[in-house]
């Protein structure tokens, strides 16, 4: 086949690596010609473009290919990405986040692609935008809903939200989990130990970790403010933020205020294929975002054999299974939260219980050659007349 992948960014994050790796799938695996279609990384954000470079993918930068609203922008980028898929002539275009998905969606049915694939890694409104915000989100993506022939969810509570929010029929969409690099976090516990002299913990401490930006609806503050209670009972605790984003400052200085600057320690962005061995160095994992299709640090730490919890936001149901696999709190809740982290730092057996039975559950479905098997298994479906 012929395919191209359109994404807003390539930067750090579970959609751009998602995608990077169905790209290289399908190159290597079943000989497909494909391009991958992004715009410029955003600052703060890390760039995968250097790891497409040097897996071969063939890559298009289209610089005014930008999530901001930027009307002359949008049209240049348009224009742009409608001439890439005139050259190419795809058999599949396969669009990814709200921007690329709404102009890549249109250009590719204004060119009569034979079939148009959009993922749903996130739904660009939710309940933190402003009323008109949401709204406008919503309409633009009711109106490309009818310019693609399927949709892949992320986790079946994509397909729900999008669904209920009028944007197409639920029988327009395929649930298709994101897929990673598996190996690697099932052989992370070799690394503990290097990790943790790294990180400077002592074999006494308890850490607890959160891999996400330091950005707006990521969570942070609530670990903060959940974290008194939790040195209090369990002086031994040391938390560890991995990620780099607008808010280092300010949460810096909600932890000074606090008093606990002596047990966090930021770790700053790291490179992606040293994600497996700083889940090694922790012992829990909190995931406290507001919003993710189906947070990718959730799996990764099942598949490391850690406990984990979360706010019950999206898809995190679909891997964190109440005492089973993990904890699941309501959004935003501290006192929760405070109790969730005091329960695990003190039952070594419990973490141990529910990282096991994580992995278990998350070693076959969440590997990337699963996940585009499936994808490209959708794709010739669609290509095969009825």
């Amino acid at each position: 086949m012929r395919i191209i992948h359109i994404i807003t960014r390539l930067m750090l994050g579970g959609a751009q690596e998602n995608t990077l790796l169905c790209c290289e799938d399908l190159m290597r695996r079943h000989d497909d010609d494909v391009m991958l279609v992004t715009g410029p990384p955003g600052l703060h954000e890390g760039d995968l473009l250097p790891r497409a470079r040097a897996g071969g993918v063939p890559l298009k930068i289209v610089p005014q290919l930008q999530r901001q609203i930027r009307p002359l922008a949008d049209t240049i980028a348009y224009r742009k990405i409608k001439n890439l898929i005139r050259r190419f002539r795809p058999d599949v275009v396969h669009t990814h986040s709200a921007k690329a998905g709404i102009l890549g969606r249109a250009a590719a049915t204004a060119l009569h692609v034979p079939v148009v694939v959009h993922s749903v890694h996130g739904a660009p409104f939710h309940p933190y935008q402003s009323a008109a915000a949401r709204g406008v989100f919503r309409q633009c993506e009711r109106w490309a809903a009818p310019r693609c022939h399927a949709f892949i969810s992320v986790a079946d509570a994509m397909t729900d939200l999008m669904v209920e929010a009028g944007v197409a029929p639920r029988e327009k969409f395929t649930t298709i989990y994101s897929g990673m690099e598996v190996e690697p976090l099932l052989e992370s516990d070799q690394h503990r130990q290097a990790a943790r002299q790294r990180f400077g913990y002592a074999p006494e401490h308890i850490v607890v970790g959160k891999i996400a930006r330091l950005f707006h609806l990521k969570g942070h503050q609530y670990v903060i403010a959940a974290a008194r209670r939790v040195i209090d009972q369990q002086p031994n605790v040391r938390f560890l933020f991995v990620g780099s984003g607008i808010l280092r400052q300010p949460l810096e200085a909600q932890i000074a205020a606090a008093g606990l600057s002596n047990h966090f320690q930021f770790a700053g962005l790291i490179p992606r294929e040293e994600i497996p061995q700083a889940i090694s160095a922790m012992d829990i994992v909190v995931h406290a975002s507001l919003r993710e299709g189906l947070a990718r640090v959730l799996p990764q730490a099942l598949l490391a054999a850690k406990a984990a919890i979360s706010y019950d936001v999206d898809g995190a149901r679909e891997v964190i299974v109440n005492n089973v696999t993990g904890v699941l709190l309501p959004p935003k809740s501290t006192e929760e939260l405070s109790a969730a982290m005091i329960r695990l730092a003190a039952d070594a057996d419990l973490r141990k219980q529910l990282g096991k039975e994580g992995r278990r559950r998350c070693r076959d479905i969440f590997r990337h050659e699963y996940m585009t098997e499936r994808i490209r298994e959708l794709y010739v479906e669609l290509l095969t007349p009825p």
